[in-house]
């Protein structure tokens, strides 16, 4: 399969008053594979909505080339096949699911109530569809956007915070809507905050800071190098001396008269356990801790903010 996003030192500067430029975003390169969900994360102010504007030609781009399954992104055919929900869509609060549906199909030239109606039931609303949408919950509002995304049906979404302060039951269903889409061959692009989200579901992700990209790549890749722990007590002072001095690629540390030892799982764990062993220590635990997204997020962006340029 080809590429359904390709962007090419993509770049967007804005002028301030006195003549001060600031690059929202600088120097983009991204490839995201069709038939892919890709997470496109960081923190706030770093360029991701700037993005996806530049992405659905809303915005222009200072510089820089960016493609969506190769035509530019200008090209007006492009906009058949791509759809976007934004984070905080409006609607008409008076109207119905269902005729929110029908104008905005309207909107497509499409006057197929077969199919507003099988969207409908995609995104489990058809039983609400002639409620009001200002009866709906936020959940019930994400999927009746979610279902006008699709009414053209896209080859590629864009999604900006889709499960964002949504309840734990209307999570599960809208991730579990993203999930089917990529079943059915479409590719997701998402931006979101919520990072266990994005674990569960991207195949891969992006991570940007000040407008740079600063990680990608394919999750399994990026998340390798996970941690072992391993707790003991009554650890003679010799001992816990003896691994800190030894140990220079692991932590060393006490509480509550307990030694926990925190290494990367690169490091065979016999030495400790070994040393542990040898004297009248008791091993309380070995726990493998895998590396989680958050983890590689929060040491992305502490990176980041710790760089000499950074500091200057």
């Amino acid at each position: 399969m080809g590429a359904a996003i390709t962007t090419t030192n993509l770049t967007k500067t804005y002028t301030l008053r006195g003549n001060r430029r600031v690059n929202v975003v600088q120097d983009l390169n991204l490839e995201v594979e069709e038939g892919e969900i890709f997470g496109f994360l960081g923190p706030n102010g770093a360029g991701k909505t700037t993005t996806i504007k530049m992405l659905l030609n809303i915005i222009e781009a200072t510089s820089g080339v960016a493609t969506i399954f190769g035509h530019d992104v200008d090209d007006m055919t492009v906009h058949r096949i791509i759809s976007y929900l934004p984070e905080k869509p409006y609607y008409y609060e008076h109207m119905t699911g269902q005729e929110i549906l029908r104008f905005y199909a309207s909107l497509f030239g499409i006057k197929d109530e077969a199919k507003c109606n099988a969207l409908l039931e995609k995104v489990n609303l058809y039983n609400d569809r002639t409620k009001p949408i200002s009866q709906y919950s936020k959940g019930m509002q994400q999927r009746i956007g979610l279902a006008q995304s699709l009414l053209n049906d896209p080859k590629l979404l864009f999604l900006d915070e889709p499960t964002g302060g949504l309840d734990p039951i209307a999570h599960i269903e809208i991730r579990d809507l993203i999930l089917q889409f990529r079943d059915e061959g479409k590719t997701v692009f998402i931006s979101s905050h919520e990072l266990s989200d994005i674990e569960r579901i991207c195949d891969r992700v992006a991570i940007i800071v000040k407008g740079k990209i600063a990680r990608q790549g394919k999750l399994e890749d990026l998340l390798a190098g996970g941690r072992i722990e391993i707790t003991a007590e009554n650890v003679p002072d010799s001992i816990s001396q003896n691994l800190k001095a030894k140990l220079t690629d692991g932590i060393v540390s006490t509480s509550h008269n307990r030694l926990i030892v925190d290494l990367p799982d690169s490091h065979t764990p016999n030495e400790v356990l070994d040393a542990l062993r040898g004297s009248d220590a008791q091993i309380l635990s070995v726990i493998p801790r895998r590396k989680r997204l958050e983890d590689l997020f929060l040491e992305t962006v502490q990176e980041d903010t710790t760089a000499p340029e950074a500091k200057a």
